[in-house]
């Protein structure tokens, strides 16, 4: 989907991407989670169920989206986070993969460079 760089260190950005709290700052309008594995975002008011397929710490994460009954889907659709680390620059770059239903990839790109500029605010960078 897009490679984004943020001014902030990678253990820093990826407390944003895997914890509840962090998630719910620039990500969506809410998130929970009862066992650390599968969280519930909300956005307009409508729940979506995901968990964590894998998560290597500071490095990456991948959440696969559940069916309505929170029941695992065949190629489901999924998100991943990935973080390098420029050590010239020591600027961290972001590379957001999004396997989703969503067909207008400007839209898309559109909404994923929002909700990074969001990111990019809340860890000012």
């Amino acid at each position: 989907m897009g490679e984004f760089e943020l001014k902030a260190s990678p253990k820093m950005i990826f407390s944003y991407l895997v914890n509840p709290a962090g998630l719910a700052q620039w990500f969506a309008d809410n998130v929970s989670t009862d066992d650390y594995r599968t969280f519930n975002f909300i956005w307009d008011n409508s729940p979506h169920y995901a968990r964590i397929a894998s998560m290597r710490t500071n490095k990456y994460v991948k959440f696969e989206f559940l069916s309505d009954d929170q029941k695992e889907k065949m190629d489901p659709p999924y998100i991943e986070f990935k973080l390098d680390m420029n050590e010239l620059t020591q600027s961290s770059f972001l590379k957001v993969t999004d396997y989703s239903d969503m067909d207008d990839e400007d839209d898309l790109k559109e909404l994923w460079t929002h909700m990074v500029a969001s990111l990019r605010e809340t860890v000012g960078g």
